[in-house]
């Protein structure tokens, strides 16, 4: 069987999996590019979603599963595979320790502010008058009660915040206070002093959050957006700000990314922008290839026990 890698994997990595799967023929790429001549022999592809097109799909005759080495799956061609009907798989839930590490980091730069005290000391300005805040005690509302949400409503705790999450099904979740569907989001908003979304991008979650709700939030609120840019139209999140809707906005994801230079966003004193890297750490790989081989050994054994597979009709 062909297992194809259409993504650069270090030597340590590759020598493993041929170490642990000697029966298997593994090709290793730096790309699509240089994997599309191998694509048609493969009945195994792993990649990170973003190389793959309608063409690309038909070319490859063999394929039935392809294993996404990320969580996004917005870019890829969902129509195609599941006329195809083939299995795919995703690194749901790798990215939770650094992105809950990223919210409760950001937070309390918002919350001490950071900012301004980095600028007084740039420009040895001593004031002892800068408002600092608390985190403890906040409530913090979770819209995407996953992995994601689940740990960053865990190391909430610690700060003895409420949490409550919000979800498609409502249903109850480990270490939140309160669960509840989407329909209940609009009349949570004003009992909210955090808001962090972790939505994926499927069209039911396309611009979700509207000027309305922002305008349903404390004028004290701030909202985090570590899911995906689409969820929200970069010019409610402006306005809101600037209407004095909410306090503060902090933003790894954005419609277009790179955020380009012009953008006013940029200009937003309480707008704080990081460059879609939430969910960056030295272990993404290590832990992507734990459910890589996990699933590996599950299509092996020609079971149906996968981890992480994905509703191709939803998009997640």
């Amino acid at each position: 069987m062909t297992i194809l890698f259409s993504t650069k994997l270090s030597a340590k990595h590759q020598k493993k999996l041929m170490q642990d799967y000697p029966e298997q023929s593994f090709v290793f790429c730096d790309n699509m590019k240089e994997a599309s001549a191998v694509l048609p022999e493969a009945e195994v592809l792993a990649t990170y979603g973003g190389d793959l097109t309608d063409d690309l799909i038909e070319k490859a005759v063999n394929l039935k599963w392809i294993m996404v080495l990320s969580a996004g799956m917005d870019q890829m061609p969902l129509t195609s595979l599941k006329n195809r009907n083939i299995l795919v798989t995703n690194a749901r839930g790798i990215h939770k320790t650094p992105m809950s590490e990223y919210v409760i980091a950001l937070l309390l730069q918002v919350y001490r502010q950071t900012k301004t005290l980095l600028h007084n000391e740039t420009n040895h300005y001593w004031d002892k008058s800068v408002r600092m805040q608390e985190l403890t005690g906040k409530t913090m509302l979770i819209a995407g009660a996953g992995a994601i949400g689940q740990e960053v409503a865990r190391l909430a705790k610690a700060f003895r915040m409420k949490t409550i999450g919000v979800s498609r099904s409502g249903r109850p979740v480990e270490h939140f206070d309160e669960n509840y569907s989407t329909a209940a989001f609009d009349r949570l908003l004003p009992k909210t002093d955090i808001v962090v979304s972790v939505l994926p991008s499927t069209a039911e979650t396309t611009y979700f959050y509207t000027y309305d709700h922002f305008q349903k939030l404390p004028d004290h609120a701030v909202f985090l957006n570590i899911g995906r840019g689409d969820a929200v139209k970069t010019d409610v999140v402006l306005k809101a700000i600037r209407q004095g809707e909410i306090a503060h906005a902090v933003l790894d994801v954005f419609e277009t990314e790179p955020l380009p230079e012009d953008s006013p966003l940029w200009q937003e004193e309480n707008i704080t922008i990081t460059p879609h890297i939430s969910g960056v750490s030295p272990q993404y790989v290590t832990r992507a290839l734990e459910i890589f081989t996990r699933n590996l050994d599950t299509y092996l054994q020609d079971s149906t026990d996968y981890m992480n597979q994905i509703d191709l009709a939803r998009g997640y």
